[in-house]
């Protein structure tokens, strides 16, 4: 049976990065594929469906993902082992989701999923966490979450105020908005500085 592990937290935390280091420990001890990596990111809301609803200037609060599509996927990948099955991740230099860029094959013993709202108590995200074995909340301090975030608002084409303006009025928000839901998790980590992961084995 397959596992899986979920990674939440506040934005900047690390989710991401600790989830790929997670993923390329299992496959250098497993061979490749023996572990898969899930971001809930790529369930954001397209721009054209956020200008609909009125909330492109939110981007990353809680409404503007489809919890119940990111739910359907983490039940499709326990139920359905057999064959391969494609995911979503988000483009930060499109600012868009993007279909089928990653993949889940056969071999996959564990998945890894991470996302802000892993933990949250509200219709969609509960859905989502019946498929979850394990739940880790992943933490840094206030400023180094920040730090990030404003770097990873200028790598993505924002000029500094820009970034700053996105990062205190957006991001901000949305993780005092995640902090409340760690008592919901079985384990919480406090990230340090990772370096990117190595590659999978050949």
């Amino acid at each position: 049976r397959r596992i899986v592990l979920g990674l939440a937290g506040p934005p900047g935390a690390g989710k991401s990065t600790l989830a790929r280091h997670l993923v390329r420990a299992v496959e250098r001890r497993l061979g490749a594929g023996a572990a898969a990596y899930v971001p809930l990111d790529g369930f954001h809301l397209s721009n054209t469906q956020l200008d609909r609803l009125g909330r492109r200037d939110r981007k990353g609060a809680p409404d503007t993902f489809d919890a119940w599509g990111y739910a359907a996927l983490l039940g499709r990948l326990v139920a359905e082992p057999g064959h391969d099955v494609f995911v979503p991740d988000y483009d930060r230099t499109l600012h868009e989701p993007v279909a089928a860029r990653h993949v889940v094959t056969p071999a996959a013993r564990l998945i890894v999923t991470e996302g802000n709202y892993l933990a949250a108590d509200a219709p969609g995200w509960r859905a989502a966490r019946e498929h979850i074995d394990v739940l880790w909340y992943v933490d840094a301090p206030d400023p180094v979450r920040e730090a990030r975030l404003l770097d990873r608002q200028l790598a993505g084409g924002r000029d500094s105020a820009q970034a700053r303006d996105w990062v205190t009025r957006s991001d901000r928000a949305n993780g005092e908005w995640v902090k409340p839901s760690r008592v919901r998790c079985d384990r919480v980590l406090v990230t340090p500085e990772l370096p990117p992961p190595l590659p999978p084995p050949a």
